[in-house]
Order: structure tokens, then sequence, then C-alpha cells
């Protein structure tokens, strides 16, 4: 490196981590100075496309607050700092490269959805005036986008399964880098600014709810504690594919997810990881299943390259034409959990409350929108965008138009059970019980069909239809045949005690949250 190398502006977006990141590794290499920069861009802060929904809801506000707080602390042990700025990143970085007159090159990870891709043509324009190099990497799947077997991107597969074989069978992921102890310094006279609070962008600091299922915080420190405990400390890895349908409680799955969507933890990390588990601790299913949900991650992102705008487009991938209805008093009682179907209804309060959600929820509820209300699904979509703590454009909307009937699915007109989900994954029905307290009063598993109970039932449990828990909002013929059944079709009681009914691989467990995570 010559000693004119100059000055590297690092734009941080969806890479809010020290470990494994391209963009940083190559800065310490080739320049003298190198600025980590990260940007809160308005435009994050107004309404989705098609409903106006607040964009960023509190809960993945606080989230990635807290992760960029972690990245500088974690930045100034090594020598540096994060540079934080309120402002487009075009702007934001036009405004550096005239301040500091010694830029000589813009970095930054390429994204894959189109405001995204706008911000990066935006900032290869501004370069390009300023003769300022722009360098770009791939980093946000386990799989390199370059090392994928289908070339160019358009001949991605259609359906995960050929996808996933041709991964497995003829393509390797990359190790990850080897970061320097010590990060070169900031630009002399460069203010690292301040990080701005919930009230700065008129929001209030939710109320953690003791329920929770997530009750961590964001940054790259918070998700390498998780993947210790989750692995290392307590093994639970090694039972992941038993317990991942799970609802209440923390440790039914990893939850790398929210992390997983703002970068602070690499999948090549977690990979690494998992080969190290299995060498020296177990390999069988469950580990196997954590990066087949990587893998379904991966998918989503390599899907939103190859189809571009149409994963927001209401006719979808396929270009179907469904009548989908507009019905925003509908949409209040999904969003709201006042279907007057508990499990519904259980999933949506969590959501709202917490802004996570299982991945069994994420299913079903997306399911009853779509299939049992017949709702324009991007309403989902974007209420998911709004609420969910681990938000991650792709594996969003491709879930959603795959739960839809419009996206990768082989199968037509998949549709869930609303009762016979809730009998298989909540048998007891605790977890209804916990989130529609109303219904407390209902034992065992009528609690997932209220309407389905003698007035003499409903009086003795204090439960009164279309005053203290609604009437259902639509019932579908199929839900009558599991009404009064047993958990589960087993002989055991009503009242008795069982977590999530186990099934050899009942469909795929699409990737709902950012991640079809491994959450």
């Amino acid at each position: 490196m010559s000693g004119t190398a100059g000055t590297a502006i690092c734009v941080l977006r969806c890479d809010l981590r020290a470990h494994d990141n391209q963009v940083l590794h190559w800065a310490q290499r080739n320049a003298d100075f190198v600025v980590p920069l990260y940007c809160f861009d308005p435009r994050h802060y107004l309404g989705t496309h098609c409903y106006s929904w607040p964009k960023t809801g509190p809960h993945r506000l606080r989230f990635l607050l807290e992760s960029v707080k972690d990245l500088r602390e974690t930045l100034k042990k090594k020598g540096s700092t994060l540079v934080v700025r309120k402002g487009k990143p075009e702007d934001v970085v036009c405004d550096l490269i005239t301040q500091l007159g010694s830029v000589t090159a813009v970095v930054f990870h390429e994204e894959a959805t189109q405001e995204e891709l706008d911000v990066e043509k935006g900032l290869c324009q501004l370069c390009g005036q300023h003769r300022v190099k722009v360098q770009t990497f791939w980093g946000s799947t386990l799989y390199h986008r370059d090392d994928l077997p289908f070339r160019p991107i358009d001949r991605l597969p259609d359906v995960y399964t050929h996808f996933r074989k041709a991964l497995e069978s003829g393509a390797r992921v990359r190790p990850t880098l080897r970061m320097p102890d010590q990060l070169k310094p900031l630009a002399p006279g460069l203010q690292e600014g301040s990080i701005p609070t919930m009230e700065d962008f008129g929001q209030k600091d939710p109320v953690t709810d003791p329920r929770t299922a997530f009750p961590c915080s964001g940054g790259e420190t918070q998700a390498l504690m998780r993947l210790q405990y989750y692995f290392w400390d307590t093994n639970l890895v090694a039972s992941y594919k038993e317990t991942r349908n799970g609802l209440v409680g923390m440790d039914y799955s990893t939850k790398f997810a929210p992390w997983l969507a703002l970068g602070c933890i690499s999948p090549r990390y977690i990979y690494e990881q998992i080969q190290k588990y299995e060498r020296e601790r177990t390999a069988n299913e469950s580990t196997y299943w954590v990066l087949f949900e990587l893998l379904w991650r991966d998918y989503f992102r390599f899907v939103a390259l190859k189809y571009g705008r149409k994963i927001f487009s209401l006719r979808g991938l396929q270009s179907k034409e469904i009548p989908w209805k507009k019905d925003l008093q509908l949409f209040s009682c999904w969003k709201e959990g006042r279907t007057g179907v508990p499990f519904v209804d259980a999933n949506m309060r969590e959501l709202s409350a917490t802004g996570f959600m299982s991945n069994r929820g994420r299913q079903n509820v997306a399911s009853f929108l779509t299939k049992d209300l017949g709702l324009d699904w991007r309403m989902g979509a974007e209420w998911f965008e709004s609420l969910l703590v681990d938000y991650d454009v792709c594996s969003n909307y491709g879930n959603w138009l795959y739960s839809a009937g419009i996206g990768n699915d082989p199968r037509e007109n998949r549709k869930f059970n609303m009762i016979k989900q809730g009998l298989d994954y909540d048998g007891n029905g605790d977890y209804v019980r916990l989130w529609v307290p109303e219904l407390q009063g209902i034992k065992g598993a009528d609690i997932h069909t209220p309407w389905a109970l003698s007035s003499a039932a409903l009086s003795q449990a204090g439960v009164t239809l279309g005053d203290t828990y609604p009437q259902p909002v639509v019932t579908a013929p199929e839900w009558s045949r599991h009404i009064h059944q047993r958990p589960g079709g087993s002989p055991h009681p009503r009242g008795s005690k069982r977590g999530p009914a186990q099934h050899k691989d009942r469909g795929i467990d699409f990737y709902f949250s950012r991640k079809k995570d491994a959450c």
C-alpha cells in the first residue's frame, strides 16, 4: 500500500458487525484512514409502499439502535469508531467527500432489492462525479452469489428443493475472513456523531413484555453470545429439529434471525460453528436443519435478484390474477388479534406486543389472511415489515408470496387448517392462554374453538362470545372435523400436558422471519 492510499468510506447497512466483514477488511488493507459509516436514512421511517403502515416500527427501531451502539463500542476497542449521521447515504457521503478532501474509495456490500439498489446507483453516480473509486462486495448470504451453479441468475430454479440439492452437491461455502485486532483510524478532524434516540424518530421505547420469546438486545456482541449459548453452553442445537415448531419461550429455536437481518452475525460464521460442533460434539438432523434454514434465507435473496420488483407485485412471481379483497375492517381484526380464532389471535397479539412471532405462527396467520380471509397479501407483508424485529425484505416478501400461492411453491392452493394446527402445536392451549387471557377459563384443547362450546360451558369459563371475546369473523368447513378432537388425534386426555406435536417434515417449514431463520 502506498503512502497516498487516502481515506476509504465504508457505508454499512445490513452488515453491522466487525467479524467477517469484507468491506472493513478491504478498507483496512487499501487506505490510510477508514471511516465506518452508518446513515439513518429518512426513507426507512416513512410509510410502507401500498398501505402506509410505519415502515420501521418501535421494536425493530430499538433493536437497530442497540445494534448501532454495540458496533460503535466494538470498533472503539479496535482503535476506530462508527460514524453516525442522519440523512440519505448519497447525501452524507457527498458531504464527507467534500469535507475530507482525501476520500479515495467508497466501499459497501451489495443488496438485492430495488430501494437498496437505488442507493447503490446514487453512490456510484456520486463517486463517478468526484472520481472516487467504488468497491463493492457480496456478503449477505451463506453461499456467495458468484459461486452458485446457476449462471446467470435467471437460471435459478423456481423450486427450493432443486436449489438446495444443487448447492449441497456442487458448491462450497467460502471461509470467514480473519479480521485485524486493530483498525485504521478515522480521517483527522472527523466527528463520530451522536446516535439518535427513539424520540428523535417520534417513537416511544416499547415496554418489554415478560411473555416475549425474544427478550434480547441488538448487536454483534449479543448475537455471538446467543450462538455460544445455543450451541456450546446448552447443546440446544442438537435438538433444534425437534423443538423448532415451538411457540413459548426463548429456547425452542436459535433466534438468530433478528441479528442476521441486520448483519450482526455472519451466516458463514454460523456455518463454521456448526461444522465445529459436528466435529467436536455431534452431527445429526438438527445440526443439518440449521443450515437447511439458512439455505432458505439464501434462496429468497437470490429469488429477489432473479425477479426484481416482481416480488412486490400484487400478482406475484406467477403473474396470477386473484381477486384479493382490501377490507380494512377485516384487516384490523387480523392485525389486532380480534378474529375470534384463538390460535390466530394469540400469534397476532404476540407480534404487536413483542415484534416477534414463531415460524409456525407466521405460516398460520399468513395462510389465514390470504386463504381464509382472502385479503391482499401485501397488507400482511407490509404489517410484518412494520412490526417484525427480524424483518428481512427478501425473506418477508418471499414467504408472503409463497403463502399467497403466487411465489415459489410447486403445490397449488396450500392452505393451513387453523384448528388442526392449533391442536397439533398447542394441544393443551397453553400458548393461546398466554396471549388471549380472556379465554383462560376454558380448559384444554377446547380453547381453540370457543364458538363450538355450549352456553353453559362458556358461562362457566366466564366467556361471552361477541362481548368478552369475538365471534369468529370466518369459519372454514374443514375445521369442523377437528372440533372436540383430542390434541394430535392421540389418546391423551385433553387436559394432559403436551408440547408441540412432532411431525416427520410435514410440509416445508418455510422461512418466514427474515431468516427462514433458524427460528
